[in-house]
C-alpha cells in the first residue's frame, strides 16, 4: 500500500469515485464519507457514497445523506454495482478489511478501480488497498480525512457542511473528547472548524438528543434487568435478548452508546454488551486504563477495534456466548485487577 499522498495527482482527472463506509455506519464513518463527498464535489468530481447497509435515523441530519445509496435496497444495489464497476477510485473509510462491508465485499474485491484506505483501526490488510493511511493513534477517521484535505492543500475549501460532518466523527469517536485518543491536534481541528462556521451545539443535539421515548425506556429496562456486575473482575456484562428489541421496537442506532454506561460505576474496568441479533450475537467492549479490548475481542469473539473500544461477534446462542465471555473474563482476571 502506497502512502496516501501519492493519490493527489490522480484526483485531478479520474473518471469516477465511489466512497464506501463500513456496514451500519456510525457518526465517524458517515461523517468521514460525507465530508469527502462534499470536498470532491467542490473539486469538480461527481462522487457516489454507498453504504453497505442502512444507518441510524439520528444521522439523517447530515448534509448530503439523502444522496447516499443503501446497498441493501435492491434499486440502490443495481446502481451501486454499476458505479463500483466503473469507478477509477474507491475510498474505503473507517474499516481496514473488506468483510466489514458485508454483502458488498465481493463487488469491492472484484472492482478494477484503485482502492484507497483511510482508517484508524489496528491490523489493516494493506494488500487490499493501492493507497492509504491507517493510523490507530488518531482519534477518528474524520480526523484523518481532515488531514487528507490539508495534505491536498484544500483545507481552505472546508465549509460549514463539511465542518459539521467532520465534527460529528470527532465527537462520536472521542466520546465527546473524553477518550485518551483526544490529542491537542483534535482540538486544533475543532478550532479550525469553528472558524469555518461549525455550529457545535447543533451537532451535539442531533447526535445525542434525537431519540424516541421508547429508547429511554429500553435503556432503563436494560440497566435494571439485564446488567450483571462482577466486582471481583471489575467487569460489567449486559446481555440483551431479541425479545427486548421487539418489545421496545429498537431500530438501528438505538443501542449506540449503551455499552458506555457501566463505565460510570466506580472501579469498573471493562464493560461488555452482547445483543441477540437475528443472524448472530454482536459484542461491544469498552475499557478504562490498560485493559486491551482489541486483543480481547480478537482472541475470543472474532473481532477487533481499538485498545479501549472494540467489537466482536458469535454464532453461538446468547446463553452460550455469555458463558464464553464469563470464561474469558476469568482467564483475564489478573489484567482486570
Amino acid at each position: 500500500m502506497k502512502p496516501i499522498e501519492h493519490i493527489y495527482p490522480q484526483l485531478e482527472n479520474c473518471a469516477g469515485i465511489v466512497i464506501v463506509p463500513h456496514q451500519k455506519p456510525d457518526a465517524d464513518a458517515m461523517g468521514a464519507s460525507l465530508a469527502l463527498f462534499h470536498m470532491l464535489k467542490k473539486q469538480g468530481h461527481s462522487p457516489t457514497v454507498v453504504s453497505p447497509t442502512n444507518w441510524a435515523s439520528w444521522l439523517n441530519w447530515m448534509p448530503g445523506i439523502k444522496e447516499v445509496l443503501d446497498y441493501e435496497k435492491e434499486k440502490d444495489k443495481v446502481k451501486a454495482d454499476n458505479q463500483i464497476a466503473d469507478a477509477s477510485l474507491i475510498f474505503c473509510l473507517d474499516y481496514n478489511v473488506l468483510h466489514r462491508t458485508k454483502k458488498m465485499e465481493q463487488a469491492l474485491s472484484m472492482a478494477k478501480g484503485l482502492k484507497v484506505l483511510i482508517d484508524h483501526h489496528e491490523y489493516n490488510e494493506s494488500s487490499d488497498f493501492a493507497f492509504g493511511i491507517s493510523d490507530p493513534e488518531r482519534s477518528s477517521t474524520c480526523e484523518l480525512v481532515y488531514e487528507f484535505f490539508c495534505g491536498w492543500k484544500k483545507e481552505q475549501d472546508v465549509d460549514a457542511d463539511i465542518a459539521q460532518c467532520i465534527y460529528a466523527g470527532l465527537v462520536g469517536d472521542t466520546g465527546s473528547f473524553r477518550f485518551p485518543s483526544t490529542s491537542a491536534r483534535v482540538h486544533e481541528i475543532v478550532a479550525a472548524l469553528k472558524k469555518k462556521g461549525l455550529n457545535h451545539s447543533y451537532v451535539h443535539e442531533q447526535l445525542y438528543d434525537n431519540f424516541l421515548e421508547n429508547r429511554l425506556r429500553f435503556i432503563g429496562h436494560v440497566l435494571l434487568n439485564r446488567m450483571e456486575v462482577f466486582y471481583e473482575y471489575n467487569t460489567v456484562l449486559i446481555a440483551i435478548p431479541k425479545s427486548d428489541l421487539y418489545k421496545y421496537e429498537i431500530k438501528t442506532g438505538d443501542t449506540e452508546g449503551l455499552v458506555n454506561y457501566p463505565l460510570s460505576i466506580q472501579g469498573i474496568k471493562l464493560a461488555a454488551l452482547v445483543i441477540d441479533r437475528e443472524e448472530e450475537r454482536k459484542w461491544s467492549f469498552r475499557s478504562k486504563g490498560d485493559f486491551d479490548c482489541n486483543r480481547f475481542a480478537r482472541k475470543y469473539f472474532e473481532g477487533g477495534g481499538h485498545f479501549n473500544a472494540a467489537g466482536g461477534r458469535s454464532s453461538d446462542t446468547l446463553s452460550q456466548t455469555v458463558q464464553q465471555f464469563k470464561k474469558a473474563m476469568a482467564e483475564n482476571k489478573d489484567l482486570l485487577q
